[in-house]
């Protein structure tokens, strides 16, 4: 008996051709997928690097400008552990390495993968750090950052399957209906939310443009909006209270003038910028007379309110924007002219001498008319022609300022 071969059905048969259909449309829309995806993945890592290192940009400035070995490596930190960094590096403005990170990458990666993403894997910034809302940003260092190619080769591969897979099941109509659904109550919420979260501020966190999310308010959409929102919330707080932390470590307790930090900082950055220009940079060293015996005498709250006064007096006189008025410890105050030549710095001087006097402050021990004095010391110098430094300039202020409580107190002396 001869065997009668197997037929097939009609229903196998447009099985079969259904399928096949399905394989070529996912294999044509996964070729076409791809290869948007992969510039849509170039941008999203552009943009994710970019956005990641404007974020931490004022941290990094921060610590550049400040030298801080403990803040620069959380920066680093913080940027090496994102997932696809291989390297991390802070330097301050003389080149100086503060922080580095790397990481060991594996050296199997794609050709395809390598043309697709060799011209964007390093980053090089520029920290930029604005010392007082007068005065410009001003170079203090430089933030390096290189993507790990393995890590951008592994997500490429990932994300390709998936879009083969998602290829396959768009070709079926069902897929194409449960997918339009899906965008329609899912992705286009959270593509909101993705949003409003790349227009944020990343100096403003707490302001972002939070996103009304309609009927899902109540569901895991409504809730995740929430989350973001009070993570947002919790960042803003932080970086606020940096920013008072920031203000109290430059700033005197007592006075409420800057304090012996900021004034180093402030007359190093100063002396480099009168030498870039080329003009005359000033500084007056007061001291008030015989403080110990009026602390002695009236108390030591007499003698933090006769601080305030002085330092509030000073404030009045040397009040423009670029001059800096500091404590620089105890009884002794400092004032920083820069672009102000001897001249210019002695009336300032005989000014604020004038001033202190008018305060009328009571002192019994004092040996000038039973009144709160000072001496002060004035130096001037060209940064240009003086390859000394700084140091040298406060020590002049420093050697008049002895000299005018030698010859007397209650008077202003200054270098020849």
């Amino acid at each position: 008996m001869d065997r009668q071969p197997r037929r097939r059905s009609l229903t196998a048969k447009q099985a079969g051709l259904t399928l096949a259909i399905a394989l070529l449309l996912s294999i044509t829309a996964g070729t076409i997928g791809l290869a948007l995806d992969a510039r849509a993945m170039r941008l999203e890592i552009v943009r994710d690097t970019q956005y990641r290192l404007d974020l931490v940009h004022g941290t990094a400035a921060e610590a550049a400008f400040q030298l801080n070995t403990e803040l620069a490596p959380q920066v680093v930190d913080g940027l090496f552990n994102s997932g696809r960094v291989a390297s991390v590096a802070i330097s301050d403005d003389f080149d100086r390495i503060m922080a580095t990170r790397q990481r060991n990458q594996t050296a199997t990666t794609s050709w395809a993968a390598s043309a697709l993403f060799d011209d964007i894997l390093h980053y090089r910034q520029t920290l930029l750090y604005q010392a007082g809302s007068g005065n410009p940003p001003q170079p203090v260092g430089e933030l390096e950052l290189t993507l790990a190619l393995d890590r951008l080769t592994r997500d490429f591969t990932d994300r390709s399957l998936l879009i083969f897979t998602l290829g396959v099941a768009k070709a079926l109509a069902i897929a194409a209906l449960l997918a339009l659904v899906f965008h329609w109550f899912v992705t286009r919420p959270l593509l909101k939310v993705h949003a409003a979260i790349v227009e944020t501020n990343p100096r403003q966190p707490g302001r972002w443009p939070k996103p009304a999310m309609g009927g899902h308010d109540n569901d895991e959409l409504g809730h995740l909006v929430e989350s973001v929102d009070q993570l947002l919330q919790a960042f803003q707080q932080g970086l606020d209270q940096r920013d008072r932390l920031h203000q109290i470590s430059t700033m005197d307790g007592l006075t409420g003038i800057a304090n012996r930090r900021h004034f180093d900082a402030f007359l190093e950055r100063e002396w480099q910028r009168a030498h870039r220009n080329g003009y005359a940079i000033s500084i007056i060293f007061i001291d008030i007379d015989h403080f110990k015996e009026f602390n002695d005498h009236y108390g030591h709250l007499a003698g933090d309110d006769t601080l305030r006064a002085i330092a509030e007096a000073l404030s009045r006189v040397v009040h423009r924007v670029s001059d800096l008025v500091a404590r620089y410890g105890g009884e002794e105050f400092v004032c920083v002219l820069p672009d102000t030549d001897l001249e210019g710095a002695l009336r300032v001087a005989e000014r604020v001498h004038q001033e202190i006097r008018a305060l009328d402050i009571p002192h019994a021990h004092s040996a000038r008319e039973g009144r709160v004095t000072a001496s002060l010391g004035v130096a001037s110098s060209v940064p240009a022609k003086n390859p000394a430094g700084c140091e040298e300039l406060l020590a002049q202020a420093d050697r008049q300022l002895y000299r005018a409580k030698r010859q007397g107190r209650d008077q202003v002396a200054s270098q020849t």
